[in-house]
């Protein structure tokens, strides 16, 4: 399951740089990347709390699964949250590019690639979560492999518009660099554990103080700052691997939206 010792990448990845420019160009767009996901993420919060309740879809209550009911809801919550985490990743992929290239961030211009790539982008997802899942019930470190192997996918699919052949197309793109790529993972799922953390904590104070609404928007603000920053740097290893491997450049990549 793991990558052989012939297999050892000739040029390295560069876990360290990526890890900088990606906080680099969170930073320098902050509010943009911000409000980029916030809508959509806000959106998927209102529809998963009109299924389960509002406090059950913040986290600040116990979901219950008393009746056949409430458990179907429960399912398509997930579904619901995998489409929007889906349409999120594939819209803050083109940011990234747009501000990595310093060209104008233009978020009415994402919605077209990202909706077109949106049924292949969620349906794959899922698979791949669900094949990561089972992996990290065996070991932990095969868990993190499997992630590793479908990390590229999304801007396989924004970018090069390989539909459902996307999860075969991050597997060859990340041969031979699956480990670096889930070190550089490990890095960013750090930072969404602990933005989760401090989530829970506020959106709890906040929703026993100012109510509902207010715990809600507060949520999708937070929340939209760890999902930023792990699709900013799954587009940058993306930009990576295609540099080593095709000698793509960003700029060629991101051409594909003019």
């Amino acid at each position: 399951m793991t990558d052989t010792p012939l297999d050892q990448p000739k040029v390295p990845l560069g876990v360290g740089a990526l890890i900088g420019e990606s906080f680099s160009i969170l930073f320098g767009n902050f509010l943009k990347v911000v409000i980029v996901a916030f809508v959509p993420v806000l959106l998927g919060l209102l529809l998963s709390g009109g299924l389960i309740g509002f406090d059950a879809a913040l986290g600040v209550a116990e979901p219950t699964f008393d009746d056949p009911g409430e458990a179907t809801a429960f399912g398509l919550v997930f579904i619901v949250e995998m489409v929007i985490y889906s349409l999120t990743t594939a819209l803050l992929v083109q940011l990234a590019y747009d501000a990595k290239l310093k060209r104008p961030v233009q978020p009415g211009r994402y919605f077209g690639p990202a909706l077109s790539a949106l049924l292949p982008v969620a349906i794959l997802s899922l698979v791949a979560g669900i094949l990561a899942g089972f992996a990290t019930l065996l070991f932990i470190i095969p868990g993190l492999w499997v992630y590793a192997v479908f990390s590229v996918m999304v801007p396989a699919i924004v970018i090069e518009r390989v539909g459902f052949g996307g999860l075969a197309r991050s597997a060859r793109l990340t041969k031979q660099y699956r480990w670096p790529i889930a070190g550089a993972l490990v890095l960013g799922l750090i930072l969404i554990v602990v933005i989760n953390f401090v989530v829970g904590l506020v959106i709890g104070l906040v929703s026993f103080i100012g109510g509902t609404i207010l715990a809600a928007i507060l949520f999708s603000a937070l929340s939209a700052i760890g999902v930023g920053y792990i699709s900013i740097l799954i587009a940058l290893i993306y930009a990576r691997l295609r540099e080593i491997k095709e000698g793509i450049s960003v700029d060629q990549i991101a051409s594909v939206f003019d």
